[in-house]
């Protein structure tokens, strides 16, 4: 089986009686990543978007799926649609049912599975997507962010292997951006390969591990975001400004300091570049250690008592099912986004924080704190807490 999921080779698209839209691209998405794929309105992103699930077909060039090309008759569309799900920008055009559990179930149902099975997926698109208990819900009394995860958990349902967003973000306010981020983070570390569209470049900077820079239906830049990113000028050609912890980074370079060669992704990694520019000590306290809580794991009440134990403790919460489980045992959370990287600042002070968290993402939480350890020299102690 090959690595590659989606590939376009030298794809070329025009709509009637218009300008061509996309102009000769070529590149790949590989099982397990997410990708950003970043420009200005009118880049020719929604249009690409649209090929990967065979809605547009390319004038000339290819488009395939898991090494193969794709095929346009309905039998094939059929099933490339069961894989690929696509998530469009305004969640209104996507909801086509009065009520959520009837909206979520719709593909499922169309696809002519059993109830029971639809059952089962619906139920576990909503709690993969923080909806438990929204079933009867009428859709048109969700708020923006709740519409966008119903769509979300519509194209769930289907259990695709990729999930495809054009603009993602678009409508939301800072923290619900933040959430669906994050909500998209869940998702890949559960083997999803995301790729986005936006013209949020501070958004796609820390979140892809791939990035396509895109202007007048062609690619400018492609690759890690501070490489795709990374050139003010190809930047500046695509209509949109470097990303701010970038900018810093390139202006304390041209001034002359010497700086790590990894380039920032965070707050946390722009106060490493600084502390090291000033030669000022990193931990200034011995560091706080970080608790982490699998809140998948069997409990008996002990986290909760955990928390009430430890008053002046600060707490985040990572996923839906971690910020569920606070709300539903009334556990105060101080980060519900950007968790790991505030604990780590916290812990910097001397402070102790716990984070909630489930699955494949305690370890993605360890990995962090590590490959900041290594990186700072401060050994900041980390202990996963499993209740039983």
């Amino acid at each position: 089986m090959t690595s590659i999921i989606l590939e376009a080779r030298d794809i070329r698209y025009r709509y009637l009686r218009g300008d061509e839209v996309i102009r000769g691209i070529s590149f790949h998405v590989r099982r397990g990543e997410k990708i950003a794929i970043v420009g200005p309105n009118g880049a020719g992103k929604s249009t690409l978007l649209m090929m990967f699930d065979g809605m547009l077909r390319p004038d000339a060039g290819t488009m395939l799926y898991d090494g193969r090309p794709i095929l346009y008759d309905a039998r094939s569309l059929r099933t490339l649609r069961k894989r690929v799900g696509f998530v469009l920008q305004n969640p209104d055009q996507q909801i086509v049912a009065p009520t959520v559990y009837q909206d979520v179930g719709f593909g499922p149902t169309n696809l002519g599975l059993p109830e029971d099975e639809v059952k089962r997926v619906v139920r576990e698109a909503l709690r993969a997507v923080g909806l438990e208990g929204f079933d009867l819900r009428p859709t048109h009394r969700l708020s923006g962010g709740e519409k966008k995860r119903v769509a979300i958990a519509g194209v769930l349902a289907m259990e695709p292997e990729v999930l495809v967003f054009d603009e993602p973000t678009s409508s939301l306010d800072p923290r619900g951006s933040e959430e669906i981020m994050e909500l998209l983070d869940e998702l890949n570390s559960q083997g999803k390969t995301i790729v986005v569209s936006t013209h949020d470049i501070e958004l796609a900077y820390p979140w892809a591990h791939r990035a396509i820079l895109m202007v007048d239906g062609m690619i400018l830049q492609e690759g890690f975001p501070e490489i795709a990113f990374g050139d003010r000028e190809l930047v500046r050609r695509a209509h949109l400004s470097t990303p701010l912890l970038l900018d810093i980074y390139h202006e304390l370079s041209e001034r002359g300091f010497a700086l790590p060669t990894r380039r920032p992704f965070s707050v946390l990694d722009i106060l490493q570049v600084i502390d090291q520019v000033c030669n000022q000590t990193r931990c200034r306290a011995s560091p706080g250690t970080i608790a982490v809580h699998d809140v998948d794991a069997p409990d008996d009440g002990g986290l909760a008592g955990w928390c009430a134990a430890r008053p002046g403790i600060s707490i985040g919460a990572m996923g839906t099912r971690a910020k569920q489980r606070a709300a539903d045992e009334e556990i105060p959370l101080h980060f519900t986004y950007g968790v790991v990287d505030k604990c780590i600042l916290r812990a910097l002070l001397g402070e102790n924080t716990a984070i909630l968290t489930n699955g494949g993402m305690v370890r993605r939480v360890v990995e962090r704190v590590e490959e900041y350890s290594r990186q700072s020299g401060v050994e900041i102690p980390v202990t996963i807490l499993r209740s039983s």
